[in-house]
């Protein structure tokens, strides 16, 4: 955007920039910024929509859904930085407690001894919620699972699992199949390589599963500045979480 700016200017004679009246010359009181700090511009936001039948998500329509996060999966990532993933995963968590949504955790063959619970980052977020084990590869096809997904009574699944081409996939294939909306946390998955996980996000894509980052998963839970009471929360997100917009949360709270 700005170098398309700078090119637009550029491409107009000196002559008629002279030509130009400056603000002050056309209004005495004009100070510098002025533009963009006037009182009087309106900051009006619309009243906020039905939030069970909003298309986008929001903390009235929709359920999170983690699978198997647990210290094997993990450790196998190969699709991105491991501590990023956890990084990203535990945000998606905290976002999920932090506006109230219901949260279906899953894991796979503790119960049995083949496997370990999840890993600490997450049991700290998630200590609170039940955790349904299960053998299956695909939790769609555990009983208990599925009768919790239902019961949340929501359409809208945020679903992030390890692995993107197994965990991931089969459920969300399943779910779509089912009716549900299916948001995927792309940057909060992973897969035993990049082109597996790149597969399993496509396969899902084709059958009507929808891909979401973590920041767009803050971003369109919190929608307004101007719900304050979970404004603190949406910028603690960040923060803890890291990342560009996290860096500069944290200066400014600081500067503040």
């Amino acid at each position: 955007m700005w170098a398309g700016a700078e090119r637009r200017h550029s491409s107009v004679g000196a002559a008629q920039l002279a030509l130009s009246p400056a603000p002050q010359d056309l209004d005495p009181a004009w100070s510098p910024g002025e533009d963009l700090q006037r009182d009087d511009i309106a900051m009006t936001s619309e009243p906020i929509r039905d939030p069970v039948r909003d298309d986008l998500l929001t903390p009235q329509n929709s359920a999170f859904v983690i699978i198997d996060y647990q210290p094997v999966q993990v450790n196998s990532i190969a699709s991105m930085d491991r501590q990023l993933l956890v990084n990203n995963i535990v945000g998606a968590a905290k976002a999920a407690v932090a506006y109230g949504l219901p949260i279906v955790h899953s894991t796979v063959n503790v119960k049995t001894g083949l496997n370990k619970p999840p890993i600490p980052q997450l049991r700290k977020v998630l200590g609170e919620f039940p955790t349904y084990d299960r053998t299956t590869i695909n939790s769609w096809e555990d009983v208990e699972f599925r009768e919790a997904v239902e019961k949340t009574g929501r359409k809208k699944l945020i679903m992030t699992a390890l692995w993107t081409e197994a965990c991931l996939t089969f459920p969300a294939l399943d779910a779509l199949a089912a009716g549900y909306e299916v948001y995927v946390v792309a940057d909060a998955v992973g897969g035993t390589s990049l082109a597996a996980h790149d597969a399993a996000l496509r396969r899902i894509e084709q059958a009507g599963g929808k891909m979401i980052s973590v920041p767009q998963l803050f971003c369109e839970l919190q929608r307004d500045w101007a719900r304050s009471a979970t404004v603190p929360a949406f910028m603690n997100l960040f923060i803890e979480t890291g990342g560009t917009a996290g860096i500069q949360f944290s200066s400014d709270r600081t500067d503040g």
